[in-house]
């Protein structure tokens, strides 16, 4: 005998700390999936990690679609426009991946943490959303964060900063997307038509660029993006393929954080994402920011937090939640 759902949700709605310590596990694996690939970058083409990945959750996603709401989720009159949403889901997975090679850990989950703040500027311009003079100060305050780190002009500067910025606005505008969609469409159903376009795209790079014939090892990022496919190791095979299953696990811990406890209580606790940034490239790559480079993530940190509070203050879902209630991350 079982409970009725309204009473499971009513109880669950309350259990904040279990939602708070799942949200962290699953900050944790992605954390654990971007050490994966900055490890493997220096080796192999970012082609060759993405197929592994992409058929690896494949199987994984069709069960959590055949979970939640069955396979005919898949195919719907909406499926044109996941497929769509899914194109721009994978420009932001690339120039993260692309940029992780080239950057700091801490410095690229930083500057990706500027995604909160182009969905505040997306939610004006696409849905017509009234946004206070607050939160558009909190929008000012993180671009400044962001000028503080990619320091333009200035001799530390990499071009690889603006793909993690590419992908904020392109994570941004996916979630706008899912917005949109998630009125009719499931989670499960999204993460499979991204993944299937992730795959597809990832194929083709593969035929593109894996022979190596274009091969350019003049910057890291260049390299992850046109280095030939090479026979991986098998703890690398497995490592690649891991990706996929963090995917899928941390899809499952994120969905569950905020189905268990309220949003605004958990959110700030995407933050960790931070300090697993910077204790990997402090551990394994010999990492550590500098001051300037402290000051700028103090900076987007408070303005991420700052448009959290000011949502929270007007009772609309935070730019947070948004992030997570999409079954992938980069």
């Amino acid at each position: 005998m079982t409970a009725s759902p309204s009473l499971i949700a009513a109880h669950s709605r309350n259990d904040t700390a279990l939602g708070i310590l799942c949200l962290c596990a699953g900050i944790g694996l992605f954390a654990i999936q971007d050490l994966i690939l900055k490890l493997l970058s220096g080796s192999y083409p970012l082609s060759e990690a993405m197929v592994l990945r992409g058929l690896t959750a494949m199987p994984l996603l069709i069960a959590l679609a055949y979970r939640d709401g069955g396979l005919r989720t898949l195919i719907t009159p909406a499926t044109g426009r996941m497929i769509a949403r899914g194109v721009i889901m994978f420009m932001a997975y690339a120039a993260y991946y692309l940029a992780l090679p080239a950057l700091p850990i801490a410095t690229t989950v930083a500057l990706y943490f500027t995604a909160p703040l182009f969905i505040t500027v997306l939610s004006v311009l696409w849905l017509k959303e009234n946004v206070g003079w607050r939160r558009w100060a909190a929008v000012a305050l993180g671009f400044s964060g962001v000028v503080v780190m990619v320091r333009p002009g200035a001799a530390m500067f990499d071009w690889a900063a603006l793909m993690v910025l590419l992908s904020g606005l392109s994570y941004g505008g996916a979630m706008i997307f899912a917005r949109k969609l998630g009125e009719t469409e499931t989670a499960p159903a999204m993460a499979f038509w991204g993944n299937f376009v992730f795959l597809v795209v990832a194929l083709a790079m593969s035929a593109a660029f894996g022979s190596g014939a274009f091969a350019n090892e003049s910057h890291p990022t260049l390299a992850f993006l046109l280095r030939g496919w090479a026979w991986p190791t098998t703890i690398d095979a497995l490592l690649m393929c891991g990706c996929g299953v963090i995917a899928a696990l941390g899809l499952t811990l994120l969905t569950q954080a905020y189905r268990i406890a309220d949003s605004n209580a958990v959110a700030p606790f995407e933050y960790s994402y931070m300090l697993w940034g910077v204790l990997w490239g402090w551990t394994f790559f010999d990492e550590w920011p500098d001051l300037t480079g402290w000051i700028g993530i103090a900076i987007i940190m408070a303005a991420g937090l700052l448009v959290l509070w000011r949502e929270k203050v007007n009772e609309l879902p935070p730019a947070f939640e948004r992030l997570s209630a999409d079954p992938e991350q980069p």
